[in-house]
């Protein structure tokens, strides 16, 4: 009893935490108003390939991004490692690398490094749109340090801790966020709740200084307004349909409530055939350039020493065309 006391009052504070800074709902006129754009593009292709519908989901080293506190639900081996690599539009791409042990008492402590790269790019102005001979990259990074606990067998909770960084053409954001996420199996029929709090921090300013390309000389520029960080709610619930020795088929719903835009709600499922194959798909209801579902397949391979896991998913904007995803995951 309670911990049911105490897990109601976890989501009441939660709600609260949230309404006390999220913005009022006025759908797309909170587009584009915060920075570091890139903490909210999914980083796996397993939690991609279900509509990113994985709050209630994650179990694997994953976790550190989507929801820290299911370090503390994955299998039982002892360490997990996973990297993912996605081609993103425009020729951008993104690299993930996390991993975390499982201490003894139930404690989890991962580490995880999220890094986008724009390549490389011509600097064009009003009067040389065909470049001025000048190149720039913007470089985005995020490192993050994660705890974990399961206080009963029921109840985890997690927190994230991590550093940003957004670089562009001599300009340089520094941030600290937080992250921090709760799961709940409510011991009915494999089904479980989750609620998280990402990116949760501090206006910053940009540093730095930047050489604006006028028609007659160059000015230098050095004073910038703060940039807002993209801070989100979400609640989510997972739900094992078909659970035996073969079969194992997942479904999954969440709503995102973020700072700068609309909300939206995703759906996803997952289906395994014998812990070997794995099929995803998933939508996300009310997002931006949504056009059809997103998909995925993944395969996990047991061995004496643990598990590999190889899965790739794919998701498609209405003009921006398709995204690649492809990872892999080792536990030991």
């Amino acid at each position: 009893m309670k911990l049911h006391i105490f897990f109601f009052l976890t989501c009441i504070t939660a709600f609260w935490v949230a309404e006390a800074q999220i913005l009022p709902p006025l759908g797309k006129q909170r587009a584009g108003t915060s920075g570091m754009q890139f903490l909210k593009i999914p980083v796996d292709p397993r939690g991609a390939g279900m509509g990113e519908s994985f709050i209630a989901v994650a179990n694997d080293a994953s976790a550190l991004y989507w929801n820290p506190a299911g370090m503390t639900i994955a299998d039982s081996q002892k360490i997990h490692l996973q990297g993912a690599y996605t081609r993103y539009f425009a020729d951008i791409t993104m690299n993930y690398g996390a991993g975390f042990i499982k201490l003894k008492n139930e404690h989890c402590i991962g580490i995880s490094v999220t890094h986008l790269n724009s390549g490389e790019m011509d600097v064009t102005t009003e009067f040389q749109p065909f470049g001025t001979g000048q190149k720039f990259s913007a470089t985005n990074t995020a490192i993050g340090i994660s705890y974990a606990k399961k206080l009963t067998d029921n109840f985890s909770f997690g927190l994230t801790s991590k550093y940003a960084n957004e670089s562009i053409f001599g300009l340089r954001t520094n941030t600290l966020l937080f992250d921090l996420g709760f799961q709940y199996d409510i011991g009915y029929k494999n089904l479980r709740f989750a609620v998280t709090m990402t990116n949760f921090g501090f206006n910053v300013k940009p540093k730095g200084q930047l050489e604006v390309i006028k028609l007659t000389n160059t000015q230098s520029v050095n004073s910038f307004e703060q940039v807002t960080v993209p801070s989100m709610f979400k609640v989510g619930i997972a739900w094992d349909a078909i659970k035996n020795d073969n079969h194992l088929f997942t479904l999954s719903g969440q709503l995102n409530h973020p700072t700068d835009n609309k909300e939206t709600f995703n759906i996803g499922a997952e289906y395994s055939w014998n812990r070997l194959l794995y099929f995803r798909t998933g939508y996300q209801i009310g997002a931006d350039e949504s056009h059809i579902p997103s998909f995925g397949f993944g395969l996990k391979f047991t061995q004496r020493f643990g598990a590999l896991r190889i899965d790739y998913a794919f998701t498609n904007k209405e003009r921006l065309g398709f995204t690649h995803k492809f990872g892999i995951g080792i536990s030991f």
